[in-house]
């Protein structure tokens, strides 16, 4: 399987429900590097998994619709736990939606599937992975 693996950030803020959240249940700050990886089984025409300039387009494009924002007051998230892990899967979702747009060219529709990493820190990310 090959890979390319386009990166952007993104700063929100947000508060989680639930006793297992601590003190991350009162409004806080959350900035996350954001890796988005595109795979597919074999190389298309040009020799390439996806082209990466539209790739980081599309990732740009997905993460400003998030950037600095307060996700509590976002209605696409309400009554959601705007985790790490769940929000990895908001921008996989929102990436694959672009694939089928034709955004990523004609060719990212070949592509076997997305993993989008949220990197919190140094020494914690989730991901989540989806198939196209």
């Amino acid at each position: 399987m090959f890979s390319i693996t386009v990166r952007d950030h993104l700063m929100v803020a947000h508060s989680f429900r639930g006793a297992v959240f601590g003190p991350a249940q009162r409004l806080h700050g959350a900035t996350f590097i954001v890796d988005a990886t595109f795979r597919r089984p074999e190389l298309d025409d040009d020799d390439i998994v996806v082209d990466i300039g539209l790739a980081t387009q599309a990732l740009g494009a997905v993460v400003a619709e998030l950037n600095y924002r307060n996700l509590d007051d976002e209605p696409a998230f309400a009554g959601t736990n705007t985790s790490t892990e769940a929000l990895a899967k908001v921008i996989a979702d929102r990436l694959v939606d672009r694939v089928h747009a034709g955004d990523l060219g004609a060719g990212a529709r070949e592509l076997a599937g997305i993993t989008v990493t949220l990197h919190e820190s140094h020494i914690a990310w989730a991901s989540y992975e989806r198939a196209l």
